[in-house]
């Protein structure tokens, strides 16, 4: 008789959400030596992000879908296939495959978005490999991959220091969150050079970041700390103007700031159904922008 053979079972397909981080206040404490901006970070994730699957395979590959797609096919490399490679090179026989990124988040947009991306796509290759969320080769990846992606790896609120490789945890009150992005695109390379820090620059100490007993007090103290990159992204997108001034128009906005380098700003809120109202009025008035209503915290 033949020998019997069995179906060739594929493995299931993964999937990881990839939200959009969001600096809450961000300060700019100097330049190192190495070129890198030292920084301060109370970072929030939202319920807004884009979507990443992961069919387990030999070959690495990567499908692009959502309103983002042809930007990122544009723009060449992308994050997420960096990522693989760098975890690659520190786990030699890691197995890949074929990566799908429905890409909902504007693209150089101040929230992280390839960032969150890139560390959705080293979370599914550690499920595909057996690894777990605390190996230390995880971790450096993502620092490999870029300066955001350890906190994107991490997910959760947090502080987030140095040029994004020491993290705190941070228990932050749940806030309602208007997001708003003009679709105007801002590079963080530009950015910083309009800051214009030479290496070696020392601006200061950050403020510790005390516990948060509720919203009241922790609007306080985000009100006090700003974001140091606001300024130069207003000079290089005017625009920003516009948006602050829509985002401070609506009723119950108690902080409204520019997340990371630009150009999405956001506004916070007493809860999801202000942000949702808060949404219909400024999507009313400018129909070009891309605005999300989301929670923080």
């Amino acid at each position: 008789m033949p020998e019997s053979r069995l179906p060739r079972l594929e493995s299931p397909v993964l999937t990881e959400r990839a939200p959009a981080k969001v600096n809450l206040s961000l300060r700019v404490l100097g330049r190192r030596a190495d070129g890198y901006h030292e920084l301060s970070s109370v970072v929030a994730f939202a319920g807004a992000g884009d979507r990443l699957t992961l069919q387990p395979g030999e070959t690495l590959t990567l499908d692009l879908a959502g309103p983002g797609a042809a930007i990122l096919a544009a723009g060449g490399d992308n994050l997420v296939l960096r990522a693989a490679r760098e975890l690659g090179l520190r786990i030699p026989g890691l197995r890949t495959g074929r990566f799908s990124l429905d890409k909902r988040l504007p693209v150089a947009a101040g929230i992280g978005g390839g960032s969150a991306d890139a560390a959705a796509a080293l979370r599914l290759l550690a499920r595909a490999n057996g690894l777990p969320r605390g190996d230390d080769r995880l971790f450096a990846a993502a620092l490999a991959t870029g300066s955001d992606v350890p906190a994107c790896l991490y997910s959760r609120s947090c502080v987030m220091a140095g040029r994004g490789e020491a993290l705190t945890p941070l228990a932050l009150p749940r806030f309602g969150a208007l997001l708003v992005n003009p679709r105007v695109p801002v590079a963080t390379a530009d950015v910083f050079r309009a800051l214009g820090l030479a290496p070696g620059a020392q601006l200061g100490a950050a403020a510790p970041v005390p516990a948060f007993a509720g919203r009241g007090p922790a609007l306080f103290w985000l009100a006090g700390e700003p974001n140091d990159l606001e300024a130069p992204a207003r000079r290089l997108a005017p625009v920003l103007d516009e948006v602050d001034a829509a985002l401070r128009a609506t009723p119950d906005a108690g902080l409204v700031r520019m997340s990371g380098s630009g150009a999405t700003m956001f506004a916070l809120y007493p809860d999801c159904r202000a942000a949702a109202r808060a949404g219909k009025q400024v999507a009313g008035a400018h129909p070009a922008w891309w605005v999300k209503p989301t929670v923080l915290g």
